[in-house]
């Protein structure tokens, strides 16, 4: 049986190439997190919340990896007095920079950390960070004129921030961090390296797929296997990409599946997120050991075909390592159809 296990790692584009992507405009039509431009205000409308910042912060604190990674490839770790809740070892091209700020906690610092470190301003990718038992309310946080600051595809209230993820949400919000931290032009500049990225692999990936092929997007669990559903960052990758997620028509963005479900969907390949925090079926070859070990499984013509490719956990959520996923499950659906 042949394993394929596919990981992409980001890259510089040529100057022409920027140049040719840098009248997309990330986040049109979308203006409900738009942030003022340096000078022009100090308040922005955050997921429902209006946050007050009266000049760019600094002493950002980001509240998981992929927060920290957004503001790394900002530039902005001179910036950053903590960060927590790394899940993945960090890009390789950023992890200097990472080596120099202070963690805070191996998960969430709690409220009382968090104050101690005197942030500026708090960053999450996750509404779990302003939990009590983490940063605490948001709310709680601007009282103290700390602006915190949430994902627009996390808002406590989904309402009031983007229904689905899409890329170009996540370059929206990308601009949005550059704008706040007065630095607009290396989130041009990022922005438009991604673009460069994400339609180099859409291309490359054009012929090679179908929507009659099913991808199975196998996050956790092994006793209770967690997929992508709808709504999530798998889902806009198969769209991306011209194929089938073999649960997208579940209502959640990451339901629990049952294995009898699974093998009556058989999917033609599967996509597993590699995490390395250590629990059960955490790790790719974990979820490979099992899928191979299972009755069940062990007869999904993926798992028969060592079908499989491999994408870091963190990069099945939106941030910087988006375009990362689909550039690896680009190349992985190319290597299986050679």
């Amino acid at each position: 049986m042949k394993t394929v296990t596919v990981s992409a790692c980001l890259s510089l584009v040529l100057a022409a190439t920027l140049a040719g992507c840098a009248s997309d405009s990330p986040g049109d039509g979308d203006t409900s997190n738009d942030a003022a431009s340096p000078g022009t205000g100090t308040q922005i409308t955050n997921c429902g919340a209006t946050l007050t910042i009266t000049e760019p912060p600094q002493r950002a604190l980001a509240m998981e990896q992929n927060a920290t990674e957004i503001l790394l490839s900002l530039g902005l770790a001179d910036r950053m007095i903590g960060t927590s809740y790394q899940t993945d070892p960090v890009l390789p091209e950023l992890a200097d920079d990472y080596a120099d700020v202070p963690v805070l906690a191996d998960l969430y610092p709690n409220r009382e950390a968090v104050l101690d470190a005197a942030p500026d301003f708090v960053y999450s990718t996750f509404t779990s960070a302003y939990g009590p038992d983490a940063a605490g309310a948001r709310a709680d946080l601007a009282a103290l004129d700390i602006p915190a600051y949430l994902s627009r595809f996390a808002c406590e209230d989904p309402a009031t921030g983007e229904a689905e993820v899409d890329f170009d949400g996540i370059f929206a919000e990308i601009t949005e961090i550059a704008t706040i931290f007065g630095v607009a032009e290396r989130g041009e500049q990022l922005v438009a390296e991604q673009r460069a990225r994400l339609d180099a692999a859409t291309s490359s990936a054009a012929g090679q797929s179908s929507a009659d092929t099913d991808l199975l997007w196998y996050y956790s669990g092994t006793a209770t296997p967690y997929v992508a559903g709808s709504g999530g960052l798998p889902a806009a990758i198969s769209a991306r990409l011209g194929v089938t997620n073999a649960y997208g028509d579940a209502d959640q963005t990451w339901p629990a599946g049952s294995w009898e479900d699974i093998a009556a969907r058989n999917p033609d390949v599967i996509v597993l997120a590699d995490l390395t925090r250590g629990g059960d079926g955490d790790s790719a070859q974990s979820k490979i050991d099992f899928l191979r070990g299972n009755p069940t499984t062990a007869q999904l013509d993926a798992v028969k075909a060592g079908r499989f490719i491999t994408v870091s956990g963190s990069s099945m959520d939106p941030s910087v390592r988006s375009v990362t996923a689909v550039e690896a499950v680009a190349a992985g659906l190319k290597e299986l159809t050679d």
